[in-house]
């Protein structure tokens, strides 16, 4: 008997609980998954690379939710992306340097039948992710109600299919 993807959602928060703002995915998912909503399940990694595909594999849809420093925006700004945003940083890499967009292009070309059909991004500007304190600065903690509506923005899109 074949796999098939299950048809439901999986928000996985990516960070790490005492530095700063890099929780912020962390809690994100938190607050999704205390909404309780029976089609979307919920994951608090701290990982990266490579990892992330077990994570989502099976999963039909996928909304990885992080925080990104690019330095363009305000702290706090919640911003959506689609996997494109990131195909020029695709590259060839060792297995233990692989950023996101990497991995999942690697996810589809080795296992494209258990990979969601949809991976979206919600990342969360960040103004400190260098200093070990299990707060967030203000701006960033005051972006979880947004985040987390854009994740369920995210997942509404996915029903319309």
């Amino acid at each position: 008997m074949s796999e098939k993807l299950k048809d439901a959602t999986i928000v996985v928060g990516l960070g790490s609980p005492i530095m700063s703002d890099d929780a912020v995915g962390l809690k994100i998912a938190e607050h999704v998954g205390d909404l309780g909503i029976s089609d979307i399940e919920t994951r608090q990694e701290a990982i990266g690379g490579l990892d992330i595909l077990p994570v989502i594999r099976g999963f039909r849809f996928a909304v990885i939710v992080d925080s990104i420093l690019t330095g363009n925006v305000d702290p706090g700004t919640v911003m959506i992306f689609d996997p494109e945003h990131f195909d020029r940083t695709v590259v060839p890499a060792s297995a233990h340097d692989v950023n996101l967009a990497t991995a999942i292009a690697i996810g589809r070309q080795m296992d494209p039948d258990m990979m969601p059909e949809s991976v979206r991004y919600v990342a969360v500007e960040a103004c400190d992710i260098q200093t070990v304190s299990e707060s967030m600065t203000p701006d960033v903690e005051a972006a979880i109600p947004s985040a987390v509506s854009a994740v369920l923005h995210l997942i509404s899109e996915f029903r319309k299919g």
